[in-house]
């Protein structure tokens, strides 16, 4: 599968359309823009699309309105999340809607704790 990345404009779109909270962090992942809250990635681009990461009646209805589950790769389904055609997000408005829709779900996770990292025994032999 060819590894295409996303439309700068569509990456500039994205960034502009994040909710406005100080808690989110903006990353990059696999080289593609994502939004953080409290650890949880929430949302990001893929290739063309936007992807969400939504409740499950949140998502039920996003997928009768045109959303499809997202796959990065065919067959392996990534929990949660649904991709959105950026064609379907043209307004800014939409897209900003999704945005906040995917932060308000975020806001119930819980916090991510970032593992500290222990030395192996492997490790400390090497010292």
């Amino acid at each position: 599968m060819e590894w295409k990345k996303t439309p700068p404009e569509l990456a500039a779109r994205f960034d502009r359309a994040a909710p406005q909270d100080p808690r989110i962090a903006h990353k990059v992942m696999f080289g593609y823009p994502a939004l953080f809250l409290n650890g949880n990635m929430f949302a990001f681009t893929f290739r063309d699309n936007i992807v969400v990461r939504l409740s499950e009646p949140e998502r039920t209805r996003a997928m009768k309105s045109g959303a499809r589950a997202f796959e990065p790769m065919p067959g392996r389904p990534m929990k949660e999340y649904i991709a959105v055609r950026a064609a379907d997000v043209s307004k800014p408005a939409t897209l900003a809607k999704w945005l906040e829709q995917a932060r308000a779900y975020a806001t119930t996770l819980p916090e991510k704790k970032v593992a500290k990292k222990t030395r192996t025994k492997a490790t400390a032999k090497k010292r």
